[in-house]
């Protein structure tokens, strides 16, 4: 899996959306994982296992081990191991969320994930400063997920502006295809800067956080 052509922390040539206010981003490397990028086609079902496979090469990089990104059937022979999910999970095209990608995080990297639930009565923005708290200590990759709003996204930071507009920077992992450029993603808006009132309202919102700090951190 890692000798796969993928590309290295897809977020890091995209300006701030607002040239003004206050910018959190995670820190470390990690490889971008989207449908079908190791061959194994997941179109449609499998964005929260390409979410997680970023999470996890971050790990990775960050840990210095000596271990593969999991690919799907890993994931799902794992989630079937630990008696999360049936015999009949592993081979089918049932997706995953955040809790599950917290339960396959523990188990194979022994790594501890705080999980942030935001309801559908909830604002994001709430949590603003849990978030830039995470980003400043952790510098880890985020996993989001909801009901409504059901496709995962990865998110690598947080911009609050001098008016309090607050924005997620999306990694978005449905894209199809060969990437060439960072640049490619950014004008089809798979890493987008997003302001939060653009997230679904009627959803409700998980978000795991790896607790482990990027090799950096004080």
């Amino acid at each position: 899996m890692d000798n796969l052509d993928l590309l290295l922390n897809v977020h890091s040539n995209l300006e701030p959306p607002k040239p003004d206010g206050s910018t959190y981003l995670m820190r470390g490397n990690y490889h971008y994982y989207h449908y079908g990028c190791d061959g194994f086609q997941d179109v449609g079902w499998g964005c929260g296992y390409r979410t997680l496979q970023s999470i996890c090469s971050w790990i990775i990089h960050n840990k210095d081990l000596d271990k593969e990104v999991p690919n799907i059937p890993t994931i799902q022979q794992t989630l079937v191991e630990i008696k999360d999910k049936p015999e009949r999970f592993f081979g089918s095209r049932e997706w995953i969320g955040t809790l599950e990608a917290i339960y396959v995080i523990d188990t194979l990297f022994d790594v501890s994930c705080k999980v942030i639930h935001i309801s559908k009565k909830d604002s994001i923005t709430k949590h603003s400063d849990t978030l830039k708290d995470y980003f400043e200590t952790y510098g880890g990759l985020i996993m989001m997920g909801g009901d409504m709003d059901a496709a995962s996204k990865g998110i690598a930071g947080i911009h609050v502006s001098d008016d309090q507009d607050t924005y997620l920077l999306v990694i978005d992992p449905h894209f199809v295809g060969k990437i060439k450029t960072k640049e490619e993603l950014y004008t089809k808006s798979y890493v987008k800067w997003q302001k939060v009132d653009e997230f679904v309202d009627s959803s409700f919102y998980n978000l795991c956080l790896p607790m482990l700090k990027v090799k950096d951190a004080p």
